[in-house]
């Protein structure tokens, strides 16, 4: 089993941008899908190639933001590095909980 502890994800509401009809990744997703990479490189050497099961425990700085939209930034972050393609996930778990000393996303992957 794998276990990553992350910073805190932006929302999806933040992580893409619109402009001139089209859309793109926008620069505070960039930098902590970068920020994810260095992190996870310390523990993983090569993406996981089979099905994974990945539990999310996301411990927040306020009592507000959406558990749904934190989900997909930090999959997506860890695509290409904990696994080959984030298609492989066949399970997910998620959880919510407060703590303003000290917010971070903990992951844990399976493999299946």
């Amino acid at each position: 089993m794998i276990h990553i502890t992350l910073p805190t994800p932006p929302s999806a509401n933040r992580y893409w941008r619109n402009a001139r009809g089209r859309t793109y990744v926008s620069k505070e997703a960039k930098t902590y899908k970068t920020t994810v990479g260095w992190i996870a490189r310390t523990v993983i050497d090569e993406p996981l190639t089979d099905n994974v099961a990945v539990a999310l425990r996301w411990y927040r700085p306020a009592k507000r933001g959406d558990l749904d939209n934190i989900i997909k930034v930090t999959l997506d972050a860890l695509n290409k590095i904990a696994y080959v393609d984030d298609s492989q996930i066949v399970e997910l778990h998620a959880y919510r909980y407060d703590d303003k000393d000290n917010p971070r996303m903990e992951v844990e992957i399976q493999r299946l």
